[in-house]
């Protein structure tokens, strides 16, 4: 959570079509929930337009693959934004800046930012901006080894990726190669703009599984190592270093959720022989994994163990049903995603209505949200129970 005491800081989230769906939404998500206003615009969009993205990962071949991610919402006007209000901007990277690159009102927005001195965050291929912008003479910077040839002619000194993790900080200019780098961006980042983090000596456990919604995971799991936890991934069955595969689920205009393939997760322990009782608190995300989790007593023994404890447990969207069948919310009061409705009642527990999609709620050691868009509630009351602050 963000100190009530702290100065309210503005920065500015720079989108396109086709930027890449973590390198948009983890920032601006953990931003939010950090106590920080985002507003993310786009050339020729207003508020309420959405933004389509890419997802990009590694892939058997000499190059990543892509394929369709989130559908992204704009909440500010492109044609209305005053740099001087902001304090800071972030760049995310994917396909979107190659043309974002060559629009005049683009470059002369990122030269505002650069001229005044104000912290500039950017990843991937959402440097090909700062070249454009001609701000990077002199310059030490990082991005994706592919912009490695154009950075050099735009005058900047190349700080070679050495793994899709680095990032680099020079001045008020902050880089990173892809979207694996986003914990230690995101915490640069906040540093740029004043945050001081507290509280953050934490360990916090996620109870994953296969097609889990993408954005669930990564969105709180990045979010929670920005600001100095410790955070690790476990799935029944599976080790440190296995893949779970993940699944976008978006609101698209049908009666229920659209579903397509996400990004590919790698666990960071195995659950064998996992001591549960090192951590402080336990994430449960959403998607189609807990229908089975549901279902393996392990699991549910895991959960109650927490639940017992009273160390703070965080569960969203479809990640309820796990809690409704390890018998822990008989006399809880807590939300989900509207489907998962049933389950909850029947497990005894009170039903808060998700009004609007993004309310989470908090009942003692309990966290409880709806869905994705929820995310910065979520997180933020989670950091509250953790006793986490970010002050400016």
């Amino acid at each position: 959570m963000a100190n009530s005491k702290s100065q309210k800081k503005s920065v500015l989230l720079l989108c396109g079509d086709y930027m890449e769906d973590f390198e948009a939404m983890v920032p601006f998500q953990a931003l939010q929930a950090y106590g920080i206003s985002v507003d993310a615009v786009c050339p020729g969009k207003k508020t309420g337009d959405t933004c389509r993205t890419a997802i990009h990962q590694n892939s058997e071949y000499q190059n990543y693959s892509e394929s369709r991610g989130h559908n992204f919402v704009l909440n500010a006007n492109f044609d209305e934004i005053e740099a001087s209000k902001y304090d800071g901007i972030v760049i995310p990277g994917g396909r979107a800046p190659e043309y974002l690159a060559i629009d005049k009102s683009v470059q002369e927005l990122v030269k505002s930012f650069s001229n005044s001195g104000k912290p500039i965050a950017t990843v991937c291929h959402g440097q090909l901006i700062l070249a454009a912008a001609d701000i990077l003479k002199g310059r030490k910077c990082t991005a994706y080894p592919a912009l490695k040839p154009v950075l050099i002619s735009a005058g900047a000194h190349w700080i070679e990726a050495d793994t899709l993790a680095r990032c680099h900080v020079d001045g008020n200019l902050i880089t990173a190669a892809t979207y694996m780098g986003h914990p230690e961006y995101i915490n640069h980042f906040i540093k740029a703009l004043g945050g001081t983090i507290t509280g953050s000596d934490k360990r916090i456990l996620f109870l994953c599984g296969d097609y889990m919604e993408d954005y669930e995971v990564v969105v709180p799991f990045q979010a929670l190592q920005a600001i100095d936890c410790h955070v690790d991934a476990i799935c029944p069955k599976k080790k440190a270093g296995d893949i779970c595969a993940t699944a976008v689920h978006d609101f698209e205009g049908d009666q229920t959720y659209s579903e397509k393939p996400g990004h590919l997760f790698t666990l960071t322990a195995s659950f064998e022989g996992l001591d549960a009782s090192s951590y402080d608190a336990l994430v449960i995300p959403g998607g189609r994994a807990p229908e089975y989790l549901a279902l393996d007593e392990s699991v549910l023994k895991l959960v109650r163990e927490f639940m017992e404890a009273g160390k703070p447990v965080a569960s969203i969207c479809h990640g309820q049903q796990v809690l409704s069948a390890a018998g822990v919310l008989k006399g809880k009061k807590c939300t989900a995603y509207p489907a998962v409705k049933l389950n909850v009642v029947l497990a005894g527990a009170t039903w808060l209505e998700p009004d609007p999609i993004t309310r989470c709620y908090t009942d003692g050691n309990l966290v409880t949200g709806a869905a994705w868009p929820a995310h910065p509630e979520f997180i933020s009351q989670l950091m509250s129970l953790l006793s986490i602050q970010v002050s400016f």
